[in-house]
């Protein structure tokens, strides 16, 4: 007995278990985070309700006229979705339940299966449905390509594309009732040949979901006859035939495979993003305090208590970064971490020192006259400073309040080499001139 016709396995927990660790990770994520990741919690609550439920999910691709929304019609047995002669009338995701198809996973009671119809790929302005277009691609258990002829460029990309996410995937080769037989041979070994490697070799499936009229001649009981235009019954049995074949040989793997691998994705989509949303948000608090140490350290006209002040500057701006990373951390551990990244530095808090201890005699002999002369070289190089601890604490916190396998030496003198200290004190002292403009107190 195969894995679909069993109760579900070992496999289909295993990936419950994944989608729900994947949406714990999303719980666990700042208000910010989960602001920006609202579409992501989404996605992923329904692929959990999907996955409890057994749903399969079959999306049908191609271009604008190839048949896509006939083929859906044809397949659930009655117009679904709107066939439109001009093409191009698909705008949105649209999902069309097969209650026809009689298929089910065991054990899984509400089980069934949906067919998704997506906008056309040469959809003109399409950009917002083609996102969404390959977001049910990332969902589906098993992907239908439909085509007219043989394939074009743009097709082709596509085509790779989506046998890319290595799922199950057929071609459809619809309007073949405008071919001879011989051409339908040929086009048939065509895409086959095109798709070596591809595509199973029973890959491609013939179909016409919506045939054309056809002249027939009628005979009357009398003996005279009519001429009559009728439309063919579609040919979409085999279609049909090979796509409950492999759901029947493949079902509940193939659900369990898929939810795992969306929730992989997703998971280090989440990741990358957090990454991301993080590292903004710590520059920006980096900037923000090197720039007000900066200015809190030229502007103050008192001796040594400018030096003091940084400091404080310093170690509030760790504990901020601290809150970023989502770790708690103390007054007393946040000062002896830039107390460490300081000494780490060496040469930085030589010269800041320096900086410091001149303009601060400077301003005690003068009694505090000197700030107009020295704050952009003092504040420039105390903000610095703390862009340098800044960096190195944001490494720090990054790996989870640890160093990693690097000494606080190591990394410090890493970021010392990586920074343009140049373009970092041009930065600070442009920011200087600007708040020393706008002092009134500043002649």
């Amino acid at each position: 007995m195969n894995e679909a016709n069993e109760t579900p396995n070992t496999n289909y927990h295993d990936a419950i278990r994944s989608l729900e660790h994947t949406l714990d990770r999303l719980h666990g994520c700042t208000d910010a985070e989960r602001e920006k990741l609202h579409a992501e919690f989404l996605h992923l609550k329904e692929m959990s309700e999907k996955l409890v439920k057994g749903r399969i999910d079959i999306v049908v691709f191609g271009e604008i006229s190839t048949g896509k929304s006939a083929c859906i019609n044809a397949i659930v047995g009655k117009e679904i979705t709107q066939v439109d002669v001009q093409g191009g009338w698909t705008k949105e995701i649209w999902n069309v339940p097969w209650d026809g198809s009689g298929y089910c996973i065991p054990g899984l009671g509400e089980s069934g299966v949906v067919l998704i119809d997506t906008p056309g790929l040469n959809e003109v302005g399409g950009t917002e449905r083609a996102s969404m277009a390959r977001e049910a691609a990332a969902k589906a258990d098993l992907i239908l390509f439909v085509t007219d002829s043989d394939l074009n460029e743009t097709e082709h990309s596509a085509l790779l594309e989506l046998a890319s996410l290595h799922k199950p995937l057929l071609l459809v080769l619809n309007k073949i009732d405008l071919y001879s037989p011989a051409q339908r041979a040929r086009l048939q070994e065509v895409l086959k040949e095109r798709l070596q490697g591809v595509l199973a070799k029973e890959g491609v499936i013939l179909a016409a979901a919506n045939p054309k009229e056809k002249e027939y001649i009628i005979e009357r009981t009398d003996g005279s006859s009519i001429n009559e235009w009728r439309k063919p019954p579609a040919e979409i049995d085999e279609l049909k035939k090979a796509i409950l074949v492999l759901l029947d040989r493949e079902g509940l793997s193939l659900i369990a495979l898929n939810a795992a691998l969306y929730a992989a994705d997703k998971t280090d989509q989440i990741a990358v993003l957090r990454v991301e949303l993080r590292e903004q948000k710590a520059q920006n608090f980096i900037w923000s305090y090197a720039t007000l140490k900066s200015v809190a350290v030229a502007l103050n006209p008192a001796p040594v208590a400018d030096v003091l002040g940084g400091s404080v500057v310093d170690v509030f701006m760790v504990l901020n970064l601290a809150r970023v990373y989502g770790l708690e951390m103390t007054w007393s551990n946040a000062n002896n971490l830039v107390k460490s990244i300081l000494k780490s530095a060496g040469w930085v808090l030589a010269s800041e020192m320096a900086t410091h201890l001149g303009s601060s005699l400077l301003k005690f002999f003068t009694v505090g006259y000197s700030t107009v002369f020295s704050a952009i070289p003092q504040g420039a190089a105390a903000g610095y400073g703390s862009y340098i601890v800044g960096q190195a604490a944001k490494k720090y916190l990054e790996q989870g309040a640890s160093w990693g396998e690097e000494s606080p030496k190591k990394v410090v003198q890493q970021i010392l080499e990586e920074t343009d200290k140049k373009s970092v004190l041009n930065r600070l002292k442009e920011e200087l001139r600007q708040k020393l403009l706008k002092n009134q107190h500043v002649k």
